[in-house]
């Protein structure tokens, strides 16, 4: 299911193919079976053309995606996102890893780079975020000053 998403994530093609309604099912069979054939397991094969028999192959992208999120539900396994101000380097992303890994046992990072953090990093699991980026620091100094009691007397 990671090789079928991934592949109609990366080919707008295909997906605009899968969705036709022009495209006859037997064609859209016969393109999955190309593409597919040998690279996945019988079952997934069988079951894209059980989709595609019942004019569903409009749906596999995102049958794919759900499948990938029950399967790593079901293993325990999190998908952490990592937000830095520059590209992560191999030690980098060790210690992240590292870092969530000690909050869950499993855990997938992804990456993302955003330049307006200046330096630092966000991890977001779910719902949960560690925010330590020199934006969020720089926002939160700027509130604290802003706050400021002392009234000069002169």
């Amino acid at each position: 299911m990671e090789l079928i998403a991934s592949t109609c994530s990366a080919s707008k093609e295909l997906i605009t193919l899968l969705k036709s309604p022009v495209v006859k099912t037997d064609k859209k069979k016969a393109v999955l079976d190309g593409i597919f054939a040998g690279k996945i397991g019988s079952i997934s094969l069988k079951f894209l053309e059980v989709m595609a028999r019942h004019n569903r192959e409009n749906l596999i992208p995102e049958v794919a995606d759900a499948f990938k999120f029950i399967y790593r539900e079901s293993k325990g396994i999190v998908t952490a996102e990592i937000i830095t101000a520059t590209p992560l380097t191999a030690e980098g992303r060790k210690k992240a890893l590292k870092f969530v890994t000690g909050i869950y046992e499993k855990a997938e990072l992804t990456e993302k780079v955003d330049k307006e953090l200046i330096g630092g990093f966000i991890i977001r699991v779910g719902d949960k975020q560690y925010d330590e980026s020199v934006a969020r620091k720089l926002t939160s100094l700027k509130r604290e000053f802003s706050k400021n009691p002392y009234i000069a007397d002169f």
